[in-house]
């Protein structure tokens, strides 16, 4: 490191730098002031006195807000990458710590928890008893955000989540599942073993959440035939969705898997949908994969090396 550099690295203030990226976000001096629980006028000062140490303007400061400049928005990427390097650096150092093993931040879709997470999670913790997991339930979407902004460590999803806003995180292979029409057991339907999607359209059904990964499948495989779905309800679980049918408002789409395990067979049929993207894949996502913490990278390879359970028969008691 030349003397110049050394001399950069001394004077550079991470309070500082960890301010600006509070302004960024913020828009404004004062909001970031509120969030830091810090004075307006000393927040002011520590970017006035970082921008005389780079020697060049950083914000563009007017009555509604701060914009940034062409130098300002350089030093954000920098600032943001120092800042996500140091909280790494923490995470890694603190599973040496007496008493704590690791803390992991998973975020996933309702199917990978429904389906999958359960039985793989408990083996994992059975192996490694001092290591904390917080699991949050998202949808596929929101689950990829919390990944690319830091709020998650490691992502569950559906794949095809991936595709939106052009991302550039991290995918590993995880599991696959089969979507499947779940019918009232009387319905004409009920006794075919397979079906089309566009033959369910003249019939009401039962949805997710909007934003939901099957969602979106579902309002673009009917937009492909011209078509639209005839939505009755629309609920946030798929038990509630198995009640709704069983009670005859409709008919609706969930992984086969997922209703075997939540179900079973009852009053309820499933039939398999034909349609090519009824064949899903759930991936592991990160930032990236090699930089994450030991206990991350360990659950990571856990879960990547799991047995595919998607296809396999499941054991019932009477």
């Amino acid at each position: 490191m030349r003397p110049s550099e050394r001399s950069f690295a001394r004077r550079l203030d991470l309070t500082s730098l960890q301010l600006f990226v509070a302004v960024c976000e913020t828009g404004s001096i004062g909001k970031a002031a509120e969030r830091e629980f810090m004075a307006a006028s000393a927040v002011s000062k520590r970017l006035s006195d970082l921008e005389s140490m780079l020697g060049t303007p950083l914000l563009y400061r007017h009555a509604r807000g701060v914009r940034l400049t062409p130098a300002g928005q350089s030093l954000l990427h920098h600032a943001r990458a120092v800042l996500f390097g140091l909280e790494q650096m923490q995470s890694d150092l603190s599973e040496y710590a007496d008493g704590v093993r690791g803390h992991v931040r998973v975020h996933a879709s309702i199917s990978a928890i429904v389906q999958f997470l359960p039985e793989d999670l408990g083996r994992f913790v059975r192996q490694h008893p001092q290591v904390k997991i917080d699991l949050a339930e998202h949808l596929s979407s929101n689950v990829v955000r919390a990944v690319r902004e830091g709020a998650a460590d490691i992502g569950v999803c559906n794949t095809s989540a991936l595709a939106e806003g052009g991302n550039t995180l991290h995918l590993r292979p995880y599991r696959h599942d089969h979507l499947a029409l779940i019918v009232p057991a009387r319905h004409a339907f009920s006794a075919r073993a397979a079906i089309n999607f566009e033959e369910t359209l003249s019939e009401d059904h039962i949805g997710l959440h909007a934003g939901s990964s099957l969602s979106q499948a579902m309002q673009q495989a009917a937009a492909r035939v011209g078509r639209s779905i005839r939505l009755r309800i629309r609920v946030t679980s798929l038990d509630a969705m198995c009640r709704m049918i069983d009670n005859g408002l409709g008919l609706g789409v969930m992984p086969q898997r997922a209703f075997e395990l939540i179900h079973g067979t009852g009053r309820l049929r499933t039939i398999a949908l034909a349609d090519a993207w009824a064949q899903r894949d759930i991936g592991l996502i990160a930032r990236d994969f090699d930089t994450l913490p030991v206990t991350a990278r360990t659950l990571v390879e856990h879960l990547h090396a799991s047995p595919d359970t998607s296809a396999a028969p499941l054991e019932r008691t009477a």
